[in-house]
């Protein structure tokens, strides 16, 4: 049956329509002088979850609730309504002849998204449904836009995290997941609060740019005119505090790095750092081990969770070193390589690649990411990591190649990092300054600082220390069983839907500018490259016609582990289901710069299995040569083209 057969032959009201009808209801309010948006407060005594929780103790007894039309059904002379507040949602029962001709009159003008005061007592229906049998109403806002259709809801996940307003209110399951993050950070803070631990806050605008890997944001501080950084960590502040005779302490902070995005990384996150004097790595896995199965418990209801379909025991923790770990893996042991030279041909033989000066210890962290991280789907510690990789922890001392250190994993995911603190002055101060020269070598425009003011505090002397570092993010992931790390942020980063525009409106010069100082076009200089010579071989165009290539919007993307090459998207081909391409470019692009973009991609090529994942087409770049060296650019187009259209 077509559209305009449908429904009576009645056709659905345009967006637009939609939009003017709702103005036109405010409108008329105004001048009936019952503008809503004038009212202050509203007297709520009671919510649909508890209502429902304590029917018994409050049948009959008269309630007051505010919430949000999400669903009515209007039948003459009494109406019932789907009322969403804070908690849940409750019915409600709206008769004429309890709220008087003209409120209902009102009430029945009111659209599905307006919010709503309603007092009444609590009953049950014929069909068993505890509702709230209204007696007064009143409209409290107007909405002005409508809510997505009900029965689709907000599926797309660009639009959802960019309004989580409206995710929240269309999809209650998304609630659900930040009611949980709160829960997480309370029964955290508790469990350390417990255990005698202080929580305290540090600087998030510091002075130095410091020599860690991370990318700092930078700004300028006006009234002391000096550029300062917000944090990429909170680790040399507390065990500042540590020198101080703080024994315990922890932070729950927030940390900027400047860095890539995917489904794992977010430019701000939180993070739980603490610290504890005369204890060791560890204690601190001791403490690991009893806090997550505690959260699992409390959070989840039992110790075995399920993340993405896979059971996760967190009541169960293997214990390996990195040497173990390696050799139950890849069947290579660690203490068979005599040399740094005998390591470097087990990689070769391996099919790991290795620098030429490779050592011993790095080879074994190669190996490690490269047959072990994967399969550490249950709660693993890996502890005692080769000193080359670990500058920060403290060398074990009976075998001073190797650092006391650990890391944990949960679903071939690492989701915290713990060491014996260095408290060592001298060590401390050469391994800083190795840091910085070895990041302004990397990058001589880098602001690197040695932060003496930290070696300084060691110098007083700081206790033998355990330190631990998690992310509040992961861990609400697995323990929501959510994907991605967006689904856990109310407001993810995200870049702007008209950057694009703004971009454009940049580079457009007003007349009156154009007459005084006109715009030079870009001139491209192409005289030093080459390409490829043309195919001289024709193909018939029924071959040709057999490749299908489709437009796509990179919904992710993040590097591949273990791959210095590989960029994973997740791309919208305007089918509904995600499809995922792998391609070879990550030495061109970092993957926030392509999230959001229009790509073109072949989509009817066989799955191709690379570093265990299938790739499922492929992303079309243009390459060429200049002066010897191989220049990439990937074929992105007008986003206005939508996913899924088809090139002809």
């Amino acid at each position: 049956m077509s559209e305009n057969n449908q429904n009576n032959n009645k056709k659905e009201p345009s967006l637009s329509e939609v939009l003017k009808v709702r103005r036109d209801k405010l409108a008329a309010l105004c001048e009936a002088g019952e503008d809503p948006f004038v009212k202050t407060k509203y007297d709520v005594t009671d919510c649909s979850k508890n209502i429902k929780e304590n029917f018994d103790a409050l049948e009959g007894k008269t309630v007051s609730l505010g919430g949000r039309i999400i669903a009515r059904r209007i039948m003459g002379k009494a109406s019932f309504v789907g009322l969403r507040d804070g908690e849940g949602d409750i019915q409600l029962y709206v008769s004429k002849n309890d709220v008087g001709d003209e409120a209902y009159a009102a009430f029945k003008k009111w659209d599905i998204g307006d919010v709503i005061g309603v007092s009444g007592f609590v009953f049950k229906t014929k069909t068993g449904e505890i509702s709230v049998h209204a007696q007064h109403i009143e409209l409290l806002a107007k909405s002005l836009l409508p809510l997505p259709e009900k029965f689709h809801g907000l599926k797309d996940t660009d639009t959802r995290y960019r309004q989580r307003y409206v995710d929240l209110i269309v999809n209650p399951e998304v609630r659900d997941t930040f009611l949980k993050r709160s829960q997480i950070l309370r029964e955290i803070r508790a469990y350390l609060d417990s255990k005698g631990f202080l929580e305290v806050d540090t600087p998030i605008l510091v002075p130095l740019e410091i020599g860690a890997s991370a990318r700092p944001f930078k700004t300028h501080h006006n009234t002391l005119d000096m550029d300062m950084y917000l944090r990429i960590e909170t680790e040399l502040y507390l065990k500042r505090l540590i020198v101080g005779g703080m024994n315990r302490v922890y932070e729950v902070g927030r940390i900027f790095r400047n860095e890539g995005m995917d489904t794992k990384h977010n430019p701000e996150f939180t993070t739980i750092e603490l610290y504890q004097a005369y204890t060791d790595f560890h204690g601190m896995m001791d403490l690991v081990e009893e806090l997550n199965t505690m959260l699992a418990e409390k959070v989840c209801g039992s110790k075995v969770i399920t993340y993405q379909g896979k059971q996760i025991d967190m009541g169960h923790w293997e214990r390996l070193t990195m040497i173990e770990a390696v050799k139950k893996y890849s069947g290579c042991d660690y203490n068979d390589w005599k040399t740094d030279e005998d390591a470097r041909k087990a990689a070769a033989e391996k099919h790991v690649e290795v620098p030429a000066d490779a050592t011993k210890g790095t080879v074994l962290a190669e190996f490690f990411d490269a047959f072990v991280e994967e399969n550490l789907i249950q709660p693993t510690f890996i502890y005692d990591y080769p000193v080359e990789i670990s500058p920060l922890a403290k060398r074990k001392p009976n075998d001073p190649a190797f650092t006391e250190r650990f890391e944990y994993f949960i679903n071939a995911t690492e989701f915290g990092n713990a060491f014996s603190e260095l408290n060592d002055p001298i060590d401390q101060k050469e391994r800083f300054e190795a840091q910085v020269a070895a990041k302004k070598a990397a990058d001589p425009n880098c602001n690197s600082e040695v932060d003496y003011d930290y070696v300084t505090a060691l110098e007083y002397g700081m206790p033998p220390t355990g330190g631990l570092g998690f992310g509040i993010d992961r861990l609400v992931m697995l323990l929501t069983d959510s994907p991605s790390i967006r689904d856990v942020l109310l407001f993810p980063t995200m870049k702007p839907l008209d950057s694009d525009k703004k971009v454009e409106k940049r580079v457009e010069a007003p007349a009156e500018a154009a007459q005084a100082a006109p715009v030079v076009e870009e001139k491209i200089d192409f005289s030093n490259v080459q390409i490829e010579p043309l195919f001289q071989d024709q193909v018939d165009f029924d071959t040709f016609s057999k490749s299908d290539f489709r437009a796509v919007k990179v919904k992710e993307c993040e590097a591949v582990k273990k791959s210095k090459k590989l960029l994973k998207f997740v791309l919208d081909d305007g089918t509904g289901v995600d499809r995922v391409i792998l391609s070879g470019i990550h030495e061109y692009y970092e993957p926030e710069e392509l999230v959001g973009k229009t790509c073109i991609a072949i989509t009817n090529l066989p799955p191709r299995p690379m570093m265990g994942i299938d790739s499922c087409g492929m992303l079309i770049s243009a390459v060429h040569h200049e002066n010897g060296e191989e220049k990439l650019h990937l074929l992105m187009v007008d986003p206005h083209i939508p996913a899924g259209a088809k090139l002809y």
